[in-house]
């Protein structure tokens, strides 16, 4: 009896480590299941970085086209804005200036292409201001290429002050009596010389003058020997010799007009 007593108690004692070693299994699996699905539903950093790298490109790409678009679009209003404000201001101060040479008989036109406008003719104006917003626009373009933007005297007051002795240079051209041209030219050459310093001390500003000029001149002297226009008492082949001076002077006072636009308009 003693042996089947501890025959039956080893049994029940296998079976109960055995049941518990099925538990323990069993509840092993389910942890080890329970964990894969946490793992799988929570997404790994590694993924989630390689999807914001995926979605970057494409997302930066629109936005650097939206801000490219947006970005010309003013540029090019800017332009317009320019363009018509130096137009404006060419054409005026070429009818008003171009008038003082013919009330002093600087300047003859023909009577057939006389128009009523101020006794001027008709194709002034409009020439002069394209020939203004050309130069306006070309004074800041050029000082952004050479990497020199032009600091010196920035502000309206200074602009309007340069226009003031634009002017009363073309006006001492008109009224000032010298002995010859000679010297009434090495004074208006003097005092063009004298603006430019003053509002402008610049290379690009000195050497687009200069260029101005030159070409001015060039044209001056081909639309006088065609008989568009002639001056009284010519000294320069068929201009008078003081005209480049007026050129480089309007030269430089246009091109701070410009240069002033562009940084307010664009500001």
């Amino acid at each position: 009896m003693p042996r089947l007593e501890s025959c039956a108690w080893s049994c029940s004692c296998a079976a109960r480590g055995r049941h518990r070693s099925q538990l323990g299994d069993t509840a092993a699996g389910l942890a080890a299941k329970v964990g894969e699905m946490l793992s799988s539903s929570v997404p790994s950093p590694s993924l989630a970085l390689v999807g914001r790298g995926a979605r970057s490109p494409s997302t930066s790409s629109a936005s650097s086209t939206a801000s490219s678009t947006s970005s010309t679009l003013n540029w090019s209003q800017h332009l317009v804005q320019r363009s018509v404000v130096l137009f404006v201001v060419g054409a005026f101060m070429a009818l008003v200036l171009n008038l003082l040479q013919i009330q002093r008989n600087v300047t003859l036109f023909p009577d057939e292409v006389i128009s009523t406008l101020f006794s001027s003719a008709w194709w002034v104006p409009p020439c002069c201001g394209t020939a203004a917003a050309v130069v306006g626009l070309l004074y800041p373009c050029i000082d952004s290429h050479l990497g020199e933007p032009h600091k010196f005297k920035r502000e309206w007051a200074s602009v309007m002050r340069c226009i003031a002795v634009f002017v009363g240079i073309n006006h001492a051209s008109a009224k000032l009596d010298f002995a010859n041209n000679v010297q009434l030219s090495l004074t208006l050459a003097a005092l063009s010389l004298g603006l430019w310093w003053t509002f402008d001390r610049s290379r690009s500003g000195l050497g687009l003058g200069i260029t101005i000029a030159f070409v001015a001149t060039l044209i001056t002297q081909f639309l006088v020997y065609n008989g568009v226009y002639q001056y009284t008492s010519p000294d320069f082949l068929y201009i008078r010799s003081w005209l480049p001076c007026i050129f480089f002077s309007g030269g430089v006072t246009v091109g701070n007009i410009g240069r002033q636009l562009a940084m307010v308009i664009t500001a």
